[in-house]
């Protein structure tokens, strides 16, 4: 059976112990997190009571009308008037609505660039709406101030004072102030006839920029369809006033349905400009054609076809009928040609198409109005000289270059149409040569009446057509349900403050404790020595109050029993073998040598063996002061003098029976080198014959060899590590001595333990007269 086996360290015992052991190693430091969890949880408490600003969310549902349902599509469809109902893009929508310009419109129109505060102990809280006791209203704003703030008093008398770089003015309500960064007027709420006592009359009046509140809101605000399938839009924002947010989302809808109303009239408004310039026109040269045919016909006599042309003039009048169709068109054509190269100005759309079937011209004039359109959005929040505009401009450029040269082309193909159908009308002309010329050149004034009433009708229908869809254009959306608050703030959460504050106040103290123990370079448990050595324990001994020499008979304290607990193991790692020759070192002085060897002795000669302790720590004695006694003669004299025998320096303790003491003698200036003497060896070997047991106290191994010089007389050697005491680096020692077998059977006694260092267990029970007690394993322990 292996050591380990008979002494398993902490890290071999069940993983239930070790965390058993960590949970008492920062249980004992409960204090410690009581403390701070209550500061944690207090400071959580006046987070949320008096620094946290509670936010609400608000949100509200509105339908986006498709265009097939909506009256002006409808309209438009009806009367095959395409322009008056662009089409819309469900994604497009939701990036109008998120828009900064549009949410800085709502910010202006609901004066949200002004914010007022009130002074507060510890933060100052907003104030908006019903709860403002003035209102100002700003008359021009330098477009250079972001964010100023002023101090405003109010006073008694309906006056009030403004205080900014350390300068306090008096103002009345209603007067108009001049400051450098712009001009307000401050009005008091009618409804508060004492504003001084009905709230704090110090204020703090912001003003802001347009663009900074609406990039601010912009960020809070949410918007999200409800399903894939509808165009529902939830609009939502979260803020720490419900009216304000109530009032920011309706005002948004309302700002989105009016740009998006005047957007439509625009276009059907120069459509109607431009139809009413040319209706004005043909009303003109229409009654210059009539007075042509009634002056030809005054002047000629002529009243009716004659009776030869009949039948040539039917089988031709499809042919004037198709020729005047397209003349008709080439008329539209070269009126919409006219406009395009008469118009200088980039502000004016391109009306409609007019009948014309071409998809290629459809298709740039539709691109040219809805650039257009996003140019004029553009101005009203840009400058001209912006390269974004700059940028539209050349591509409008482009785009009326391309309509003029796509308008020549069919213009070119109906003329060539034209002409075909008029020599085909040329062949049946050929044949009426009896026809008076008159009646030929009236058939031409006609067909030119023809083609101007033609024209006039068609042009006068659509007129009426965009005065319809200008009437009866309605908003894109529509509210499914009005802007509501939440009844209780989102933000903070009460439940996620106080816990990320029981989180902070349990961590705090366990990582203090974690970094104390991390920084503290001394033993601390087993888990430290099993963790730097593979050596086996013997034992472990708590920390002793009682006399230097513990073990007595009828001593039944805790201690007493560990004592008999490393004798017992002390047995099983002899497994059979003689081993009756243990030296006890450590790493450094006051680990508790001394005490463990005497201790030790006496706990084997209470067994009845007779045990033999020598102080062969020759450089620092303590043995003898241990015991408090004085010896003339000691191990030192009997080696460096023929005249003492072993008798001479073996002496019996007054203290224990069975057990016997040699002291070091005098002080020598070589003691390594008297360790090396063969006289030495023959001590010990005689020892051995005497005695059960000799117990040999050394030198520490960390500062001197002299235990090393010993290696070939003892046994088994007992290493002392004492807690809180002996370094972690020093545990090298031991294990560079087990690794390497520089000395016999190493085990490791571990000293001083401490209720700091390990939970207190039941060990023994102490007898008083009349009652027994049961002792903790960390009351009383060796030093």
């Amino acid at each position: 059976m292996s050591s380990n086996e008979l002494f398993p360290l902490a890290s071999e015992q069940p993983e239930a112990k070790s965390i058993a052991h960590i949970v008492r190693q920062y249980a004992k430091y409960w204090y410690l997190f009581v403390l701070s969890i209550g500061i944690c949880l207090g400071v959580a408490y006046f987070y949320l009571k008096y620094l946290a600003v509670p936010q609400y969310s608000i949100y509200s549902t509105v339908l986006i009308k498709e265009d097939k349902n909506s009256s002006s599509a409808a309209t438009a469809e009806t009367f095959n008037l395409n322009l008056f109902a662009p089409s819309k893009n469900f994604n497009n929508e939701i990036e109008v609505l998120e828009s900064n310009g549009l949410m800085e419109r709502v910010a202006v129109n609901l004066g949200l660039t002004t914010t007022y505060h009130r002074l507060g102990r510890f933060r100052n809280v907003e104030l908006y709406g019903d709860s403002l006791p003035i209102h100002i209203v700003v008359g021009k704003l330098s477009p250079k101030v972001i964010n100023k703030s002023i101090l405003l008093s109010l006073k008694q008398d309906n006056a009030f004072t403004i205080e900014e770089e350390g300068k306090s003015t008096l103002y009345h309500f209603g007067q108009l102030i001049h400051r450098p960064y712009g001009d307000f007027t401050v009005l008091a709420d009618s409804t508060l006839k004492s504003p001084v006592n009905a709230l704090n009359n110090v204020l703090i009046v912001g003003f802001h920029s347009p663009v900074v509140v609406a990039g601010g809101f912009s960020q809070q605000l949410q918007i999200v369809p409800l399903s894939k399938e509808a165009t529902v839009l939830k609009i939502s924002i979260t803020d720490a006033l419900p009216q304000r947010g109530r009032d920011i989302i309706n005002e948004l809808v309302k700002v989105y349905n009016s740009e998006a109303i005047e957007d439509k009239n625009l276009m059907a408004t120069n459509t109607i400009h431009f139809l009413d310039e040319r209706l004005g026109s043909l009303t003109k040269e229409l009654t210059g054609v009539e007075k042509n045919v009634e002056r030809y016909k005054s002047q000629n006599g002529v009243t009716d076809v004659t009776t030869q042309a009949t039948n040539y003039l039917e089988q031709a009048s499809d042919y004037n009928k198709k020729l005047s169709d397209w003349e008709a068109q080439i008329d539209v054509l070269k009126s919409i040609e006219s406009y395009l190269n008469t118009t200088t100005s980039q502000a004016q759309l391109v009306p409609s198409t007019l009948g014309i079937q071409d998809q290629t011209l459809l298709g740039l004039i539709g691109k040219f109005n809805e650039l257009q359109l996003e140019r004029e959005r553009m101005l009203r929040t840009t400058e001209p000289g912006n390269p974004l505009v700059m940028n539209m401009n050349q591509q409008l450029d482009n785009l009326k270059t391309n309509i003029l040269e796509n308008l020549r082309n069919i213009k070119n193909g109906l003329l060539i149409t034209s002409n075909n159908l008029r020599a085909s009308s040329g062949l049946f002309k050929s044949r009426i040569q009896k026809v008076p010329v008159q009646e030929r050149e009236l058939q031409d004034i006609n067909r030119q009446q023809e083609t101007k009433q033609k024209l006039y009708l068609f042009l006068l229908q659509k007129r009426e057509e965009a005065g319809l869809s200008l009437a009866a254009t309605v908003a894109n959306t529509r509210i499914v349900d009005t802007a509501t608050s939440s009844d209780y703030p989102i933000k903070p959460s009460k439940q996620i403050v106080y816990l990320v504050a029981l989180l902070i106040g349990c961590l705090l103290p366990f990582a203090g404790i974690f970094s104390k123990d991390l920084l503290n370079d001394k033993i601390q448990s087993q888990q430290d020595i099993a963790a730097l050595t593979a050596t086996p324990i013997l034992g472990e001994l708590v920390h002793n109050t009682q006399d230097n020499l513990v073990m007595i008979p009828g001593n039944r304290s805790p201690l007493a029993e560990m004592f008999r607990l490393v004798r017992t193991n002390l047995h099983f790692a002899a497994n059979g073998q003689d081993q009756r020759v243990i030296m006890v070192t450590s790493s450094m002085s006051n680990e508790g040598k001394t005490f463990f060897s005497l201790n030790l002795g006496a706990t084997l000669a209470l067994t009845g063996k007779r045990v033999v302790v020598l102080e062969m720590d020759l450089r620092q004695p303590a043995l003898l002061q241990a015991l408090g006694t004085m010896q003339p003669v000691g191990i030192t004299d009997y080696l460096l003098s023929g005249s003492y025998t072993i008798q001479d320096v073996v002496h019996a303790s007054e203290q224990a029976t069975n057990l016997f003491v040699m002291s070091a003698g005098k002080l020598v200036a070589n003691p390594a080198e008297l360790m090396m003497s063969p006289k030495l060896g023959y001590l010990i070997h005689e020892l051995r014959e005497r005695f059960d047991y000799v117990i040999i106290d050394t030198a520490p191994i960390g500062k001197v060899a002299d235990a090393f010089n010993l290696r070939a007389y003892v046994d088994q050697t007992v290493y002392l590590v004492r807690y809180n005491y002996t370094l972690k680096s020093q545990l090298g020692i031991i294990d560079n001595v087990f690794v390497n077998h520089k000395l016999p059977n190493p085990l490791i006694v571990l000293n001083d333990m401490r209720l700091s260092t390990r939970e207190g267990y039941g060990y023994g029970y102490g007898e008083d007269k009349n009652k027994k007690h049961f002792f903790s394993r960390a009351t009383t322990s060796a030093s």
